[in-house]
């Protein structure tokens, strides 16, 4: 059986050991029971968000296809990190192999990239909705829906593909451990057996251009949505224009809240028990409260939920009758 010690390089350069969350097996499992949980829900969430698009008219529209993408992201995003995690969590070798470390690493951070740019978009479509109405229909077009929706996946896969090759140049050896239960890049550069400040300056900057770009104009678009619908007459539209900029600047708030304390302000999460508990906040707490926030606040995904909920039903009580 193979133990969580380190190995020389013939060994790292073959697999790494992700150490996860070392502690007593009672606690492990609960752990594991908590994650599964979470995760489950996560992708119920998110999945009934798409159906309700999908299923009602109504919501065919840029705002809620924009939705229904996020939501795909969302399962893409906690699916590339979290069945690894479980799987280590009950595994007594917690073991993954070079390639898988690189691919977990690219897939991860490439969806944590795009879901900035998906915010950024959202933002500009709730813009246009409340401080342009009389153009939105002629501004946001299906066309346009379309090109944002390519934009946000193929930008995402693209911002991380430099830092993907950059770390694929590393040379490894020595320990193979990594103190996380993903391959991050702090931890992953750490077991290098070269000098790596280079490629960490560059992954750095990318990381923090991402949200340097996306951020302070997600902040200052929704500033100026805030201050068009603070004017709104109470009874013409305002409680449903707040409620929809509410929903979206809690997503914004969860997410960038959590990534800021850890890239831009890293002193903030030295310890590594520390960095583990942000990681994990933005990598399953942030996509399990997105259809909540979305689904509660939202009329409109509220009836299609319901819609899809009585046909179900429906259809169970005709299979139970036959």
């Amino acid at each position: 059986m193979r133990t969580l010690e380190t190995t020389n390089m013939s060994e790292s350069g073959s697999e790494f050991i992700l150490l996860g969350f070392p502690c007593r097996r009672d606690i492990q499992v609960l752990l594991f029971v908590i994650f599964s949980l979470i995760y489950l829900l996560t992708l119920m969430g998110n999945t009934s968000i798409i159906c309700a698009v999908w299923s009602s008219q109504k919501l065919h529209t840029p705002m809620y296809i924009l939705l229904a993408n996020f939501s795909f992201l969302e399962i893409c995003y906690v699916s590339s990190d979290v069945p690894k995690m479980l799987a280590n969590i009950i595994s007594q070798t917690k073991s993954i192999s070079y390639a898988r470390c690189l691919l977990q690493f690219y897939f991860f951070f490439s969806m944590c990239a795009a879901e900035g740019l998906f915010l950024s978009v959202m933002s500009f479509d709730r813009f246009l909705a409340i401080c342009r109405p009389l153009h939105y229909s002629t501004i946001m077009t299906y066309p346009l829906c379309a090109w944002l929706v390519v934009f946000c996946w193929a930008g995402g896969f693209l911002w991380l593909l430099t830092p993907l090759t950059l770390i694929s140049q590393v040379p490894f050896c020595g320990p193979n451990t990594i103190d996380h239960f993903l391959c991050d890049l702090a931890p992953l550069l750490a077991l290098s057996c070269a000098s790596v400040s280079g490629i960490t300056l560059i992954c750095g900057i990318i990381s923090s251009l991402i949200i340097f770009l996306t951020f302070p104009y997600i902040l200052g678009t929704y500033i100026c949505v805030l201050s068009v619908v603070l004017e709104i007459p109470p009874g013409s539209g305002r409680h449903k224009a707040f409620s929809t900029c509410a929903s979206h600047l809690a997503v914004v708030r969860l997410f960038y809240g959590s990534v800021m304390v850890m890239y831009v302000s890293p002193g903030s999460v030295d310890y590594p028990g520390m960095h583990k508990f942000v990681t994990l906040f933005y990598a399953l707490a942030t996509p399990f409260f997105n259809p909540p926030i979305y689904n509660f606040r939202n009329k409109d995904m509220k009836e299609a939920l319901k819609k899809i909920m009585n046909v179900l039903f429906w259809e169970m009580s005709k299979g139970f009758k036959s």
